[in-house]
């Protein structure tokens, strides 16, 4: 797996809604069609670019196969953002710390007497 093809793995909407999908449990090429609403062709060409880029794993079950998420590369991304994550926080504790030196403009005017 080449973190390219994550990437570009990821970069489709529809890919994205089937990771989604299998975050929550595996799950049959029909179930995921219709969850998607996509073709039967459709959905097992964006399967096969999960799979390449190691995304989700496959399994046999009767005459059905089954997909669940791999975490490994999710672990991955995850381990890559890190340090923007926390150049998010600092920029945004920075942010908070203005707001509260701010005066609040979204209280009601103090009554004249």
């Amino acid at each position: 797996m080449s973190d390219a093809a994550l990437w570009a793995a990821l970069a489709d909407p529809h890919r994205r809604a089937i990771v989604a999908l299998l975050l929550e449990r595996p799950r049959s090429v029909g179930e995921i069609t219709r969850e998607c609403g996509l073709s039967q062709p459709g959905t097992s060409k964006h399967l096969k670019v999960l799979r390449d880029a190691g995304l989700v794993r496959v399994r046999q079950d009767a005459q059905r196969r089954v997909y669940a998420l791999d975490p490994a590369p999710i672990a991955a991304l995850d381990a890559w953002l890190a340090p923007y994550r926390t150049l998010w926080n600092e920029s945004l504790d920075a942010l908070g710390r203005r707001l509260d030196g701010a005066p609040d403009t979204t209280a009601p005017p103090a009554p004249k007497d």
